[in-house]
């Protein structure tokens, strides 16, 4: 392995590369990463950076953001089938059908999309601001929020708007339920709960912090805690060890939370990658170009 890692490094020098890595992917690659961090935030990373190639450790609609907001850059996804169930059940000709149902509505969509949902979309949200999100949109307009039901259905909570919800849904968070939190809790009863707004309502409920990887993150600084529960891809537990040794982290159901996709990437696949400069990710650049403005449009979002 200290081999491979070598000639990665020697490759991405060559290259003028710069690796991205998902806070779920895999411990290994998290370490050979230069930046790791949420899917937005890497995708924002990839677009001030000089580096003129960009290996995107995630999914592909996360390699698509990095490409619509850094055009001029090679943006390759070592593994072109790592996918996102949440993704998959939104589809760009069902959007247009709904805003033809109501031509009115504002449609937020969820960063976990495809890069022709979000051509669609009026404007972006993250796990982060979406609550941000929607409250910046006028309280008499009609608001379509896709695809994740249950961020929504945070969201309607937190905001007291209503609105029309695509039933979608993250596979991995919408499994977790009610009973393995309170497992969870009397398992480690001094533990906090840290549970990612994708969960269903009846688990947010009994959170101590709702919020998104990179909220997890700023929870945990901001809390004089010792032990946490972390309801997410497990692979946020790397992450948070490794920056706070003095803490203890517990997943919220042992192998319960593994996302395949974020798994599916290795140290081989990216040494191949930066040798071949391939996959590429492309993005049609009429799509690319109606995308690019409901995500800027969301980062015009005064943040909290």
């Amino acid at each position: 392995m200290q081999e491979l890692i070598k000639k990665i490094e020697q490759l991405k020098k060559d290259r003028q590369a710069i690796i991205l890595a998902h806070n779920y992917e895999p411990p290994e690659i998290q370490d050979i990463a230069d930046i790791t961090g949420d899917s937005l935030g890497l995708s924002v990373d990839a677009a001030r950076l000089d580096n003129p190639v960009i290996v995107f450790c995630g999914v592909r609609f996360m390699a698509e953001s990095a490409a619509i907001l850094a055009p001029d850059k090679k943006v390759i996804l070592p593994r072109l089938e790592c996918g996102c169930g949440l993704a998959d059940m939104a589809e760009a000709a069902a959007l247009q059908k709904m805003r033809r149902e109501k031509p009115s509505a504002v449609v937020v969509t969820y960063v976990n999309s495809s890069a022709e949902v979000k051509a669609e979309s009026d404007i972006c949200c993250t796990s982060g601001n979406a609550v941000n999100v929607v409250r910046s949109i006028a309280p008499e307009k009609e608001i379509i929020f896709v695809p994740d039901r249950n961020l929504g259905a945070y969201v309607q909570e937190q905001t007291g708007r209503r609105m029309t919800l695509w039933d979608g849904f993250c596979p991995i968070h919408n499994a977790i339920g009610e009973a393995d939190i309170i497992k969870a809790k009397k398992t480690h009863p001094e533990a906090l709960l840290i549970v990612h707004p994708e969960c269903r309502p009846e688990v947010t409920k009994l959170a101590d912090g709702v919020c998104s990887t990179g909220g997890m993150t700023d929870f945990v600084i901001q809390s004089s805690a010792k032990e946490f529960i972390i309801a997410t891809e497990e692979g946020m537990i790397y992450p948070l060890r490794k920056a706070h040794p003095d803490r203890i982290f517990h997943p919220v159901s042992p192998n319960a939370m593994i996302c395949p996709d974020m798994k599916m990437i290795s140290l081989e696949d990216i040494h191949n990658a930066l040798e071949k400069l391939e996959p590429v990710i492309t993005v049609n650049p009429e799509t690319a170009d109606r995308a690019r403005l409901a995500l800027e449009k969301m980062l015009a979002v005064p943040r909290n």
